[in-house]
């Protein structure tokens, strides 16, 4: 097999044991590798009623077959398995060198049932692996977890992912932390990995998987990254990262502020312009990326030389999303997530919430122990460290806002969330196309699973005729393209690519072909990324998601009174609809229909769904 290792290591901490699973030539011509290619090994151990965070609850550490090549922007990974947030299907990705490292160890990625009687990580090198002690990294938070471990092995070439105190804790948000401060954050698998005793994954080698055409390979290689230099986007996120869209975004409506009651607010003191006047800024790439968006603010504070981030999506959620415009302390919560190894979207959004509901006379002093006040940024970080330290009211915010509005006994439309899976930072009711995307989307509110705004403002897949409608705050003729491009975003993250790669579909395509010498034209990837989305929705099925779950809370879809969408909101019904007839998903129980799964090759899934 060109493009593979054609294995994946099989570890299982129960009985203290590795062994190698094969993977199948069929599966990785459909599924093609990262999360998708893990929703096809998990599907068969997933049981109704299972517990995430069980023993046998699988979790899977997966790269794809541009992982560790010469084509650009392929330096990412993707962890999977089940929620503890959600409690239906989980996934997040996360780039660096990690990625790299992990398909060099002769591995296409690892599947880790079972829990170790003691904290454990776990050593891949050159394709064998070992079990190794790891006390004395507990508690440690992920920098020193990662300083240690490459002390221990001594090796300048590996990469290691691992999870810090919340992840320990079994905080429902917690994430999985790679190359410092790196976050594949979504979903809760630290929790996870937590639940398992499993620390760290450390991963070394030199082994490539060889592609089936090297020359082609090298010279499209050449064709995306002279694309990518090319891009006017490629010099705004190497000056300002994901923070340059702040000041655009709240032009648009599309920046949510005072727990989604509000758009409008004093931006200016939150762009990317403001945070480089104000600090030591620069800039870090994951392994070949010609871009560099990461962000790294150098002499933050005395004893803190120097923090990650923050990122677009935290800034917003520390900042005008508890109407905080405070730097600071932005900053700082956010040094605070990546140390803990926490989900810096879930926590914000619970934080704001807790701010609501002081102003709903809900959480008063008496019951939070402190008086909260929108914009008080100290307030926001001491919330913050009793999330992690899980004190006080902490304990119920690190449950996430539908927990919160249940325990309170409050409309559960109040809670910020999809299925359980907080809001990200960017406005359905500014972009309709995301409402569909949000409410349909495979791991809960996904900003990047259909990244729909990046259409209406001049992006999209023209090769198969995705793009915008004209009217952004329309819901009509939208439904089916927010599912196509789901679809496509989706495939991204089995390839693995970077969801900012302006590369075309069609050059994608050739060099999955010259990687793995079969043919991918542009439909063909869409194909497999419809495939993707219906069987993570039928995992889901499995463990209960219905039709009804497909929605927004009201919270999020009342028309706002100012900025550039008042009076508008998103006709979920209208979208639903139009996606539910693209996706061929039964529109009374939720579930894909027997004849899509058998056209996608998913027959087997059918007989699973259907059976009588």
């Amino acid at each position: 097999m060109y493009g593979y290792h054609g294995k994946f290591l099989k570890v299982d901490l129960t009985e203290n044991r590795v062994s190698e699973l094969p993977l199948a030539e069929d599966d990785l011509k459909k599924f093609i590798g990262g999360a998708s290619l893990s929703a096809k090994l998990i599907y068969d151990q997933v049981k109704k009623g299972m517990d995430p965070l069980a023993p046998e609850s699988p979790l899977i550490f997966s790269t794809g077959p541009l992982t560790a090549t010469s084509f650009p922007m392929v330096s990412r990974y993707a962890v999977s398995g089940l929620s503890p947030l959600t409690g239906y299907w989980g996934e997040a990705t996360s780039g660096g060198k990690f990625p790299f490292r992990l398909k060099e160890s002769g591995y296409d990625g690892l599947i880790v049932t079972g829990r170790a009687k003691k904290p454990v990580y776990l050593h891949i090198e050159n394709g064998t692996a070992r079990i190794r002690e790891a006390a004395k990294l507990w508690g440690k938070d992920i920098y020193k977890t990662q300083q240690m471990i490459a002390e221990e092995v001594k090796e300048k070439r590996s990469g290691v992912a691992c999870i810090g105190p919340a992840g320990e804790r079994r905080i429902r948000y917690a994430s999985v932390m790679n190359d410092e401060g790196r976050a594949a954050g979504r979903c809760g698998l630290g929790a996870v990995m937590g639940s398992k005793n499993l620390k760290a994954v450390v991963a070394v080698g030199n082994k490539r998987a060889e592609p089936a055409d090297r020359a082609k390979m090298t010279e499209l290689s050449k064709q995306a990254n002279d694309i990518i230099r090319g891009s006017m986007l490629t010099l705004a996120y190497r000056e300002y990262g994901t923070m340059m869209y702040t000041d655009m975004g709240m032009i648009l409506g599309d920046v949510p502020a005072k727990y989604f009651t509000k758009n409008v607010f004093p931006v200016e003191k939150v762009t990317s312009q403001t945070i480089r006047q104000n600090y030591s800024m620069g800039n870090y790439a994951c392994l070949g990326c010609p871009i560099g968006c990461g962000r790294e603010i150098k002499n933050f504070r005395k004893g803190i030389d120097s923090v990650d981030g923050p990122e677009y999506e935290t800034l917003v959620a520390f900042g005008p999303l508890a109407m905080n415009f405070d730097l600071d302390s932005i900053i700082y919560a956010n040094h605070l997530c990546n140390a803990n190894g926490l989900d810096t979207i879930s926590a914000g959004v619970s934080i704001a919430y807790a701010f609501y509901l002081a102003g709903q006379g809900v959480l008063n002093k008496k019951k939070a122990g402190m008086d909260l006040k929108w914009g008080d940024g100290k307030t926001v970080v001491k919330l913050l460290e009793m999330i992690i330290k899980q004190q006080g009211i902490g304990k119920m915010l690190s449950e996430g806002t539908l927990q919160m509005a249940r325990e309170l006994g409050r409309d559960e439309g109040e809670a910020a969330q999809v299925k359980g899976l907080e809001m990200p930072m960017h406005e359905g009711r500014a972009f309709h196309g995301l409402a569909a995307s949000y409410a349909t989307g495979p791991r809960g509110a996904c900003h990047l699973k259909g990244d729909y705004y990046t259409v209406d403002i001049g992006g999209g897949v023209p090769e198969l005729g995705i793009g915008s409608t004209g009217n952004r705050l329309s819901s009509v003729d939208t439904g089916e393209r927010a599912a196509k491009f789901q679809s496509i975003k989706d495939l991204y993250d089995s390839l693995t690519l970077c969801k900012f790669s302006p590369v075309p579909i069609s050059l994608i395509g050739q060099a999955l072909g010259a990687i793995t010498g079969w043919e991918y034209t542009p439909n063909d990837l869409l194909t497999a990324g419809d495939r993707s989305m219906t069987i993570k929705r039928a995992i889901s099925n499995k463990l209960g998601l219905k039709r009804k779950d497909d929605k927004l809370p009201k919270i999020c879809l009342q028309a706002l009174k100012e900025g550039s969408t008042t009076g508008k909101t998103p006709d979920m019904n209208l979208l639903l609809k139009d996606y539910y007839k693209y996706r061929e998903w039964d529109w009374d129980t939720g579930r894909p229909t027997e004849k899509k799964l058998n056209e996608l090759g998913l027959g087997w899934i059918a007989e699973d769904l259907y059976k009588k």
